[in-house]
């Protein structure tokens, strides 16, 4: 059945990928911050109908619901990131508080969309390590939050606000480092190594297999690179019926 389909972060590399996947079947509104016409060029050759609205406006909040009602949004995508060089101030701003708002829009909706978020892999309370971790995890763990901390801290915040909401549907997605690699439509899913990769290709894919897939609400999903094809995968993660978020 075709959705109304919302990406937030609709120009980034994920998110462009996403949309060529989805469009053939459903109709698409991707957000982005700029006006330019590269970026609608983009969007819209993607298949999707652009709408600029930036993350750090004022009035994002109120947008946003307003946006989610007039398109009668099924389902939002949240890929947008204020990247890894980002000051601490704007990654605050993008990792946090604007996420925040789209909750809070998305609950002041009146069709209270399923909401999927990419987030990242090892996201955590630093005090409580996963058990399936091996030295190789713990020390790759240590040396990326030393690099990134206020990433770390306002990405896992953020993921922490939305799992305590129960006034929608939603799926976080915990990727492991990116690639341009080609896709090779198999990843690893749940309780996942570190030091193991995804293309960005896999990524859009596994975004677009949870589209349809309701019985992933409430679960936080890790995945890196390997040899199970995705839809499988994804299958046995959710009959398992464990969540990756360790709080």
């Amino acid at each position: 059945m075709s959705k109304n389909v919302v990406i937030i972060g609709g120009h980034g590399k994920v998110a462009l990928r996403l949309t060529r996947l989805l469009s053939p079947s459903h109709k698409l509104t991707s957000v982005i911050r700029s006006n330019s016409e590269d970026q609608i060029k983009d969007v819209v050759e993607a298949g999707s109908t652009p709408f600029v609205l930036s993350l750090e406006d004022d009035q994002a909040q109120a947008k946003f619901t307003d946006l989610f009602n007039t398109t009668k949004a099924d389902v939002v995508f949240f890929t947008a990131g204020a990247g890894y060089r980002a000051s601490e101030e704007r990654t605050k701003k993008i990792e946090y508080e604007a996420v925040v708002n789209v909750l809070d829009a998305i609950e002041n909706s009146t069709v209270k969309p399923r909401f999927l978020i990419i987030s990242a892999v090892d996201i955590r309370d630093p005090t409580k390590v996963p058990e399936h971790y091996n030295e190789d995890d713990k020390k790759l763990s240590e040396r990326m939050r030393q690099m990134m901390p206020a990433y770390f801290q306002w990405r896992y915040e953020a993921d922490k606000n939305l799992v305590a909401r129960t006034a929608f549907k939603w799926t976080i997605l915990r990727p492991g480092g990116l690639t341009e690699e080609p896709g090779a439509g198999k990843a690893s899913i749940g309780k996942t190594h570190l030091t193991v990769t995804i293309s960005r290709d896999d990524l859009a894919s596994i975004l677009a297999a949870l589209l349809d897939r309701e019985d992933a609400s409430g679960f936080a999903i890790d995945t890196v690179g390997g040899s199970v094809p995705i839809a499988e995968g994804l299958d046995a993660f959710i009959a398992r019926g464990e969540t990756d978020w360790i709080g």
